[in-house]
């Protein structure tokens, strides 16, 4: 039996067909003005003239998108629910302008993650000023839970790639930097290194972090390290283990800053392997005799990985070094981990464990008018605290909450039994696993991959970067790059969001000139 119709279509004053929803008990109800539903459309679209990612909820007539197309370069989306609804639009009126055009996407009966996934990777803040969602009033209020939740979509992809551009804009320069730097100590790295921790077996390890419950915790540490433990030590907390005799197997350092030198100044740790990001600073390299680079997740390290040699790629999606120790113990298949100072939390107002850089970093820079623990003060106070109940002695910040929530969903997706060692700070929500479960062991990099030397695969990169065509109109420029063009200017993304940061109105073609130019600069600068 077929359903009744929903639509019906209408004549305007201006000749054009409007569709109207069939009431059962009065007149069709117009989604769409009956005196000129272009003219309606155009008072809409120049009200946003500013933003160039137009997300439409709701098909209607396609009046406002269409006009976004023709009399703007914006990027237009549609979302819409019930098919047949969409088939009887489409049946009643003639949508091939919207649908035949490059820069329109119709997302029919899409889930709220299916949306969330499509902004999340449509909508880059370097490329485009701005996003709009705007709701077709009269579809919208026929289906509000389903549009509600739409909307609610949208502004959580908004926010997540919000603060991935924050992050891209000022780190842009500098990972871009770091990595190309890094290339010559890249092909030099003992590949063997992580291949034999894991053929080894390794069982159990530590995880040292640098939080203030580290220095409740060193006694445990040691009796660990005593009984042949194996330690994977965030670099953060190097200085404090060191200083307490204990020697850990791995560092862990993920920050792309200088900063990062001071956790390994002052002390000898050429004898103990380093596991560095790619975007790491490139003086890192020296304070180990076996540094190994891993890929995470910026798309200059994917394109690395991918066409010269194979990395181990570790999710550093968690924003701190204590998350990338974990998924390095992941990749290594250990089965019973343990934390050490992962407090994710300021204790007693205490922000790092003792013998940590911060301590000779503020000594170092007192002065009369500032001195240490006003600098240390300073610190602490730098981000406000979230509330808390009167019998705990930890601080914490939404930053930091964020940090531990997402260690918590990791360790909740691994096949390892994950626990936390006693400490003074915010609780770790880890769920204890009652029994391994059986998965895919991982395999190790090759280096089956590597088929030329680091110089000439930084001229070879620095070529197809120059042969990248001159940038025109926005949406036509990226449909027209190839396959290859497209993953070369994926790279250089974050680079366009540092350069958009800072002037914030340039046009999209000076955009992309700049941002090729600084790049090829920044090769040549190596080479030469």
């Amino acid at each position: 039996m077929n359903k009744a119709k929903r639509y019906t279509f209408l004549k305007s004053r201006t000749g054009e067909s409007v569709p109207a929803f069939i009431m059962p008990d009065s007149d069709a109800r117009p989604l769409h003005s009956l005196i000129d539903p272009v003219k309606e459309a155009e008072r809409l679209i120049s009200a946003h003239a500013n933003n160039d990612f137009l997300i439409f909820l709701g098909l209607g007539g396609g009046f406002a998108p269409l006009i976004a197309l023709e009399k703007t370069s914006s990027r237009v989306v549609v979302i819409d629910f019930n098919k047949t609804e969409i088939e009887e639009l489409t049946a009643g009126k003639d949508y091939s302008a919207l649908l035949e055009n490059s820069r329109f996407s119709l997302l029919t009966d899409y889930s709220t993650e299916e949306i969330k996934s499509f902004i999340m990777e449509n909508f880059n803040p370097a490329l485009y000023s701005g996003i709009k969602t705007i709701p077709l009033r009269t579809r919208t209020e026929k289906d509000i839970e389903k549009f509600d939740a739409v909307t609610a979509a949208i502004k959580q992809a908004i926010e997540t790639v919000s603060g991935d551009f924050s992050v891209q804009a000022h780190f842009g320069f500098r990972w871009f930097s770091n990595i190309i730097r890094n290339i010559n100590c890249m092909e030099d790295q003992n590949d063997d290194l992580l291949l034999n921790i894991k053929k080894s077996g390794l069982k159990k390890a530590a995880i040292t972090a640098a939080g203030p419950s580290l220095d409740l915790q060193i006694p445990s540490l040691k009796n660990f390290k005593s009984q042949g433990g194996f330690i994977i030590s965030c670099d953060t907390a190097l200085g404090s283990l060191l200083q307490n005799g204990i020697k850990p197997d791995l560092i862990v350092s993920i920050d792309c800053q200088h900063i990062s030198y001071y956790h390994f100044a002052g002390f000898n740790t050429l004898d103990i392997p380093l596991i560095l990001d790619m975007a790491s600073p490139p003086l890192l390299c020296a304070f180990s005799s076996a540094p190994v680079f891993f890929s995470s997740g910026h798309p200059l390290c994917r394109y690395i990985n991918s066409v010269w040699r194979d990395f181990p790629l570790l999710d550093t999606s968690g924003g701190n070094v204590t998350y990338a120790c974990l998924s390095l113990a992941e990749y290594l298949n250990i089965e019973h981990i343990t934390l050490f100072g992962a407090d994710f939390s300021y204790v007693r107002s205490q922000s790092y464990a003792r013998g940590t850089y911060i301590y000779p970093y503020f000594h170092n820079r007192q002065n009369r008018i500032l001195g240490m623990e006003a600098q240390m003060s300073r610190f602490l106070y730098r981000s406000p605290f979230l509330p808390k109940e009167a019998s705990v002695e930890y601080h914490e910040t939404s930053q930091l909450k964020f940090y531990r929530e997402k260690l918590e969903e990791k360790a909740s997706s691994m096949n390892s039994i994950v626990t936390s060692e006693a400490g003074k700070g915010a609780p770790i929500n880890l769920n204890t696993k009652q029994a391994l479960r059986n998965k895919e062991q991982r395999t190790v990099y090759k280096k089956e991959k590597e088929k030329e030397s680091a110089d000439n695969f930084l001229k070879t990169y620095r070529n197809d970067i120059t042969a990248l065509p001159k940038a025109g109109e926005k949406e036509n420029y990226i449909q027209k790059l190839n396959i290859k063009e497209k993953t070369i200017f994926t790279t250089l993304l974050p680079m366009a969001a540092a350069i958009k940061k800072r002037n914030p109105s340039i046009a999209f073609n000076e955009l992309i000139s700049e941002t090729k130019n600084k790049s090829v600069f920044e090769i040549d600068s190596l080479l030469h």
